[in-house]
Order: structure tokens, then sequence, then C-alpha cells
């Protein structure tokens, strides 16, 4: 079989865990028969630099003619330091969710049974954690409009606005996943407070009916962030807007110890994207640091999703559950009880999973 398959490394240490992930696919093509084209494009602080344009259209025209995206990270201190700038990374960001569509986000939380002592979280909290998390990702307070300030600068404000069909379309993606799952969704709001929250629900409440099979729950956004770390194994689908999503996975990515061992899908009406949850980090650029195992993990995902190749998929994972079977780790999910000349780095550890593909 062959796919194109559009590359976005980014800033930071995007471009060393989106190299293994690469070499990872193209180990994927020759044991399985494949055949994978790569083609990277500018986004984020290195667009901007070349171009002046954080998504350049040249990019967004590569991804609309590409089977799927591989995305490693965007952000640059130049930017996060200087409140001031008109053009930042992020932007190119949610310009290319909005421009492509990509409204589903979806973030599977789960924890390899050799790395439950590297969780902050006691094991018999972590054991056996496994859900996913169903973000909105193209509307909300990130794109509502108007926005902005007035009163010489000294008042901000933004807007969330949502519809009725953007919520329906994301809360099908939810429950058709939840299916295949547990049959367990759990909505994450704050509707005794927020006049969108209460669209959702309303809406939820009238849609769930279509899967009798399925059990809703409702939970406000608060008390959803104690449950997560006081019960998380209780999950199964946890479906939510585009903010709180987005709070709500980086406090999730802790339950398998680190932000490096957590992938992500954003699935649109005709393409989808695939990145580790993980930002730019720019502290280890260069570095050969970084944990690539979140964005090797995205190449399962999108082998799964985008390419239908569940052999393939399954190939993945085995090789990264062996490779942490055997012991080695990189810095971050390291803890007292790893051997030192067990701790690697990027490449080293993108080596060792490569080595156990097969």
């Amino acid at each position: 079989m062959k796919k194109n398959i559009a590359v976005l490394p980014g800033d930071g240490v995007g471009p060393e865990v989106i190299r293994e992930a690469v070499k990872v696919l193209k180990k994927i093509g020759e044991v399985f028969g494949h055949s994978f084209t790569f083609t990277e494009g500018l986004i984020g602080a290195a667009a901007i630099e070349k171009v002046g344009n954080p998504y350049p259209e040249e990019t967004h025209e590569l991804c609309t003619k590409s089977d799927a995206i591989l995305f490693g990270a965007i952000g640059d201190p130049k930017y996060d330091n200087d409140p001031k700038a008109k053009v930042r990374p992020e932007q190119g960001l949610l310009k290319m969710r909005k421009s492509l569509n990509l409204f589903a986000n979806i973030r599977p939380v789960f924890v390899f049974d050799p790395l439950i002592s590297s969780s902050p979280l006691k094991p018999e909290i972590v054991k056996q954690v496994d859900f996913v998390v169903i973000r909105e990702l193209t509307g909300g307070i990130y794109f509502g409009e108007p926005r902005g300030r007035r009163d010489q600068g000294k008042t901000a404000f933004d807007t969330c606005v949502y519809s009725e069909e953007e919520i329906l379309r994301i809360a099908k993606v939810a429950y058709d996943i939840a299916g295949k799952r547990r049959k367990k969704v759990t909505v994450v709001d704050k509707a005794n407070v927020l006049e969108t929250s209460r669209l959702w629900r309303e809406t939820i409440q009238k849609f769930s009916k279509k899967y009798p099979d399925i059990e809703t729950h409702y939970m406000f956004v608060d008390n959803a962030a104690m449950q997560i770390i006081k019960k998380p194994v209780e999950f199964d689908v946890i479906l939510t807007e585009n903010m709180f999503g987005d709070i709500l996975t980086d406090e999730a990515s802790m339950i398998s110890g680190s932000l490096g061992m957590l992938p992500s899908a954003s699935i649109g009406s005709k393409t989808a994207l695939y990145e580790p949850i993980h930002g730019s980090y720019p502290k280890a650029t260069g570095k050969n640091s970084a944990n690539p195992i979140a964005a090797i993990l995205s190449v399962e995902m999108l082998l799964k999703y985008s390419f239908n190749m569940f052999q393939e998929s399954h190939a993945v994972f085995q090789a990264i559950k062996k490779t942490l079977d055997e012991g080695w780790r990189t810095g971050d999910i390291a803890n007292n009880s790893t051997l030192q000349d067990k701790i690697i780095g990027t490449k080293e550890m993108g080596e060792k999973i490569i080595k156990n593909v097969s």
C-alpha cells in the first residue's frame, strides 16, 4: 500500500521526536511491504522565521493533499516572553485546526505496566487505568469572537461560543468510540455557571437517546479534575469542550508518568493529524534527551485510524512495550530503580523500538 504523509516537525524538540517517529514508519513499511512517502512542511516559529507566517499556504496545500499528517510541536520563548507579539507560533496550530476542520481531538490515557512506579500517583490508583478524552477542537473560547481589549488595553475580553451542530458532531465521535470500549461516556462541563455548558448538556441529553446501550454521566469540570487523580480507573470516555479538554488532558498525562508518553489524534472530515501531546520543550532542544515515545505512539494511532493498518499498529505498540519491558528509559520516565546504563537519549530510544518492530 502506498501512502503520502505530511511531516510537520515544528519547533523545539519537535524535529527530534518526529525524526524517530518517521524512522519507525519506515521500518513498518519495510516489514509489512508498504510504501510511505514523507514530505516536510513549515509550521510554528520555524515558519515565522523563514516566511513570516506560522501556517504558510504551502503547508496547508501539503496537508490537504496528504493521506495523514504527522506533527511535532510548536512554541518558542522568543514569542512566549513577548506579550505584544502580533504573530505567534500558536496561531499556526489554531489556523491549521480550523482550516483543516480538525474538530475532534482523541487522547488516550493509559500506563504501561513497567512505568507504574514512574507515575507520581500511587500504583494502586494508576494500575489498569485506560480511558480516552474526546476534546472538541475548533470551537469555544479559543476561537470565539469578539475578543480584544478596551480602556487603553487595561480591560481584556474573550468570547466562548458553541453551536448545537458543533456539539453533535463531536458527540458522535465520542459515542462511537465508547461503543467499541466499555460503553460509558462522561460529559464534562460547567453547566451550573456557563450558558455554553448548558447547551452542551441539553444537546447531549437528546443525542444520547440514540445510544441506549451506552451510560451517560455528567460531571462539572472542577470535580472531574479531582476524580481524574482520585479514581481515574472509573473513566472510560470523557467528552468535553475545547479549553476544559486542553487542561484536563495535560493533567491526565501525569498518570502515565510523563507528557512524553501520550499521543493524540485530531480528526477532521477529510484528513487527520497525529501528534505527541507535549509542547516544544525548548530547554531540551538539541540535547537528545526528549522522550520520542509519544510521537511514536502517534504513529501507532495514525496507522490505526487513518490507514486501517491494525496489524501494523499493533506491531508498533508491542515494540514500545517490549522496549520498556527490557528496562530502557529516557530521563523523564526513569526513577530510583532504573539502572544508569538503561537511561538513554531520544535517538537511542528510537533505535531500540525500531529493533523490536516485528
